[in-house]
């Protein structure tokens, strides 16, 4: 597990711009599950790929007319048993961090993965995910 002291600025990046920490298994259920609207779910990672493109494309993403209702984030390696509970929404995807989910009325409904995020710059990740906000939101 990852000590708080790492973790917390990357957390910050995402939690100053209004993402929700999911921070126990209670918290993805009730978020994930709900039964109307859109909630986007970003997996935080302390890797390379989610400081470089994974953070930034999901900021740039929000400067988008439609946007998700809501905002949320696990971050693995240090959130465990949220971080479990979360991918078992994301099935049938395999574990990924960082990986970026769109969720509408409980149902997941677009997935970046990481192998999507790795060498991709975040503009490209962003159009992504403004697309899915356009079709979803």
């Amino acid at each position: 597990m990852y000590p708080a002291e790492i973790v917390a600025p990357m957390a910050q990046e995402l939690t100053q711009v209004g993402f929700e920490e999911l921070n126990t298994p209670d918290k993805v259920d009730s978020a994930l599950n709900a039964s109307e609207g859109t909630v986007l779910l970003m997996v935080n990672s302390v890797c390379g790929c989610a400081a470089g493109s994974a953070r930034p494309a999901v900021r740039a993403s929000l400067d988008n007319e439609k946007k998700p209702g809501r905002l949320t984030t696990v971050f693995a390696g240090f959130d465990l048993e949220a971080t479990e509970q979360a991918r078992k929404h994301l099935l049938p995807y395999p574990p990924s961090s960082p990986a970026v989910a769109l969720f509408k009325d409980g149902r997941l409904v677009h997935m970046i993965e990481r192998h999507h995020i790795e060498g991709n710059p975040a503009n490209v990740i962003a159009e992504n995910l403004k697309a899915a906000f356009d079709e979803y939101c």
